[in-house]
């Protein structure tokens, strides 16, 4: 005999290997089922918000279709931050939870079908006779639609005994979009016929891109039209030719790339939503520039771009591959007029802030020159995103993850690393977080620790403030005092859960990085780089948006 539970424990083994969670009453006999009966991986996390990040992280780094499990009540709405993060970032998730029994809520249960659908996550309540199948559907959904769901087990069912799992119909998954009908068709034309004739094309691909495997396509595409290219902050490295291609797009831009950028006068956009960031507030292009924009998106997501056609990039990459090659290519090459090398270069400064403590650029600098080649990148949110972004250059976008910057979330840093960690079993972990949303996510320094461990690195940017917040705010004159925090010695909390903590006042401390760099992971702690720097250094990205902050509005 096998329990409603099981039932759905079975069925998810059918799908993914791996589970983050933390184990309450209404998630225990779920649990338990994932424990004896399947082969999945259940990793225990200290926050239920972090099962959702750990799951989301490990998606994000290559680990396929996420999954979360938490009880019912408390236990679910504590993950609704992290929910709603993972449904801006079109993360396929399953959250498995506890819910009210059918009998009706009891005094401490709330709606939660109603908290997950305001955060955008449809849920699925499994019945006595339709588990396994509802468990498919719910699977299904987040891969077809690329969202969360919610996949609830109501407390008065989780334990029955209701046989056998019955056969499924088995996953129905969309296949890629092609750019289809005659209108299309035609767009593509008139598209290939500018980039034959184009002076200075140029090639934009974000993480859409890299989801739909365009990257080889691209590359010929690039090859044809002798376009430069580049990537949004969550598409870098989709290109694979490097020696032509920009390095990010945006306020994590080198300056020199951004102004060539601004110099194209055909501009191809593939699988990027090109948001404020990555468009610098709508001065990414230049006025005269065309604008072109390939996505599944039902519509352009831009004002500046002039034409738009739905569809896969990679399928739509090779059609307009084929017809500039067909058309003779574009012997103008541009790419041969400038050094994207000397373009993507970045100021680094001197080792001291004037007021006396570390400058967050040297210190970027240097980690990035010891880090291991064999990385990926998770960041927390804050102002410090800016230093990870522009000094440590990753391979590909699955090994740099930005969990809570579609929400505009703190506090997710710690978590994101066991996800990564287990997706990426050879790669360094390297976390980048800030003094508030490390202490945001405290209870998860232990997971990570336990989970990374000498695979595991963690800088946290310890200027004693919301560094963002003191930077938009306290120029404008607002009091600072809220925005401030009390200096804490990150060293010490990560010694106390079994890492090695080094406070980081000058590059020369940073010499027990290259130590541990060049040992065996084995035969190393998880690293806690405590870095003690000045938060009078403003990120170029940050300064862009105080400039747009700061623009008094145009007179009537």
């Amino acid at each position: 005999m096998s329990t409603v539970s099981a039932h759905v424990a079975l069925t998810l083994a059918d799908h993914v290997d791996q589970i983050f969670g933390v184990m309450g009453n209404g998630n225990a006999y779920f649990l338990d089922a994932v424990e004896r009966q399947t082969p999945i991986n259940y990793t225990a996390v200290r926050h239920e918000a972090s099962a959702v990040v750990a799951a989301d992280a490990h998606y994000r780094a290559g680990g396929g279709l996420a999954v979360a499990t938490t009880t019912y009540g408390a236990g679910f709405t504590n993950t609704l931050t992290a929910l709603a993060e993972a449904v801006q970032a079109h993360t396929p998730l399953v959250l498995v939870v506890g819910d009210e029994p059918t009998s009706g809520p009891r005094p401490w249960d709330v709606d939660q079908i109603a908290l997950a659908a305001a955060v955008g996550a449809r849920t699925y309540t499994v019945g006595r006779s339709d588990a396994a199948e509802t468990t498919v559907i719910a699977v299904e959904h987040a891969l077809s639609y690329r969202v969360p769901t919610v996949l609830a087990i109501p407390y008065d069912v989780a334990a029955l005994e209701v046989g056998e799992v019955p056969a499924t119909s088995g996953l129905q998954l969309p296949p890629p979009l092609p750019p289809a009908g005659a209108f299309a068709q035609a767009q593509l034309d008139a598209l290939a016929d500018r980039l034959v004739s184009a002076q200075r094309p140029f090639l934009l691909a974000g993480r859409g891109a890299w989801l739909a495997g365009a990257g080889a396509e691209l590359g010929r595409l690039a090859s044809a039209t002798g376009a430069l290219t580049a990537g949004t902050a969550l598409g870098r490295g989709v290109f694979p030719d490097a020696e032509y291609d920009l390095g990010v797009t945006g306020g994590f831009g080198a300056a020199g790339a951004m102004q060539t950028v601004h110099e194209a006068d055909v501009v191809v956009v593939f699988g990027a939503s090109l948001n404020q960031f990555t468009m610098r507030f709508g001065e990414l292009f230049g006025p005269g520039t065309t604008v072109v924009q390939v996505d599944i998106a039902g519509s352009a997501s831009h004002p500046q771009v002039g034409g738009f056609i739905r569809a896969d990039a990679a399928l739509a990459a090779a059609e307009l591959a084929d017809r500039v090659t067909a058309r003779g290519g574009n012997p103008r090459r541009w790419r041969e007029t400038v050094s994207p090398e000397r373009l993507r270069a970045t100021q680094t400064g001197a080792e001291l802030a004037p007021d006396g403590r570390l400058d967050p650029r040297a210190a970027a600098a240097r980690i990035g020159e010891l880090l291991p080649e064999d990385r990926v990148v998770v960041s927390d949110g804050g102002h410090f995103i800016g230093w990870a972004n522009m000094y440590w250059p990753v391979a590909t976008p699955d090994r740099m993850m930005m969990v809570g910057t579609a929400y505009q979330s703190i506090g997710l840093g710690f978590a994101s690393v066991p996800g990564a960690a287990l997706a990426r079993p050879t790669a360094t972990v390297v976390l980048t977080t800030g003094d508030g949303g490390g202490l945001m996510a405290l209870a998860d320094l232990e997971t990570a620790v336990r989970v990374a461990g000498g695979r595991g690195l963690a800088v946290v940017w310890n200027d004693a403030a919301y560094g963002a917040e003191v930077n938009l705010y306290g120029l404008k004159g607002l009091a600072e005092q809220p925005m401030l925090i009390p200096e804490v010695d990150f060293a010490a909390l990560g010694a106390a859960v079994g890492a090695e903590g080094v406070v980081v006042r000058r590059l020369a401390d940073l010499d027990r990085l290259a130590e541990w760099a060049a040992t065996d992971p084995a035969d190393r702690p998880f690293l806690l780089l405590d870095l003690r720097i000045s938060g009078r250094v403003v990120a170029p990205y940050q300064q862009e948006i105080i400039a747009v902050n700061s623009a008094r509005p145009k007179p009537a």
